[in-house]
This record gives C-alpha cells, structure tokens and sequence, in this order.
C-alpha cells in the first residue's frame, strides 16, 4: 500500500517546488506525492483513492474555478479522515482569516459556531456594513478592526441563545 501525500494548485511550478523540498523522502518511498491542478481533479482524485492510504492533502486556498476553501467540506465528506492544510502565497491577513472561519464553519468539531462576519459583513463587498463601520454615524467610533457599538449589538444578536438554553 502506498502512502500518498496530495497537493492541489494551480500553479504549474508547485509540483517541481514540493518535489524538489522533499527529494530524499521520495527517492526513500518513504511516501508518494500527487498533484492535481485544480479543486475538481482533486475530488476526482481523493475519491479514486479509497484504497491508498492518503494521510494528506496540501491545498492551495486561491484557485479559479472552486477554491481550495470551497473543495475542503467536499474533501471531508469522501475522507473525513484524512487531514487538510491549506497553504497560499498570499500573506495578507484577510486571507488566512476566511480560511480559518470557514474551517470553523465546516469542521463539524464544534458543537456551534457563532458567525460574527454574517453579522457584521456585507456579502457584496465582504467588508463591514456601513451602518456598522467605525466612526459612522450611528453607533459610535470605533477603530479599523473593529466594529463600533452597532456592529457589536448585530454580533450579541446573532448567538443562538438555544444551545445556551438547552442545556438547563
């Protein structure tokens, strides 16, 4: 049985990049790299492997077509099992906080999720609501991080007061 590793990217010079990074691992069978270009072939390549042992997939988080975000709860319902990691060029802060808030979302390891960006976002523009942003006219300052008071009410109004209740 091979132990395969699974890397998803679009980009053409990622096969040789990981190939040469783990050269003696290879060489030594230790384990078997995969690559496929896009989200889709992923899929088509996680559900092929049923009877390999894949112990990983290294995605890319920005791809065309389905993202590396969008492909991980497809993943995890073929192979809730195997682990994910998402990796991306991309440094830049709002990237790494959507792809830990969708993995929030769609763990399933958490008995709730209290989504504070439903709250406080508009879906268009994936920024805060005007009514909302800091040192508008309603609610008052708050800094660019931040919601002010009026952001905050729409986050206290968005949890599920039920899960706290149900308990009882």
């Amino acid at each position: 049985m091979n132990i395969l590793v699974l890397v998803v990217d679009d980009e053409p010079d990622v096969e040789a990049l990981f190939r040469q990074q783990f050269r003696r691992d290879l060489r030594a069978q230790r384990f078997v790299m995969d690559f496929a270009n896009s989200a889709a072939d992923a899929l088509t390549l996680v559900a092929s492997t049923i009877e390999q042992s894949l112990i990983l997939i290294l995605s890319d988080i920005n791809m065309p077509g389905m993202t590396g975000l969008e492909m991980l709860p497809k993943v995890k319902q073929i192979r809730p099992e195997v682990p994910v990691i998402m990796i991306t060029a991309y440094g830049d802060a709002d990237t790494k906080r959507k792809a830990l808030n969708e993995f929030l979302r769609t763990s399933k390891i958490f008995d709730g999720v209290i989504d504070f960006d439903a709250a406080t976002l508009d879906t268009a523009t994936g920024e805060i609501k005007p009514a909302m942003q800091p040192n508008s006219s309603t609610g008052g300052p708050g800094d660019k991080l931040h919601p002010n008071r009026a952001g905050y009410a729409a986050m206290a109004d968005s949890i599920p007061m039920d899960i706290v209740t149900a308990h009882k």
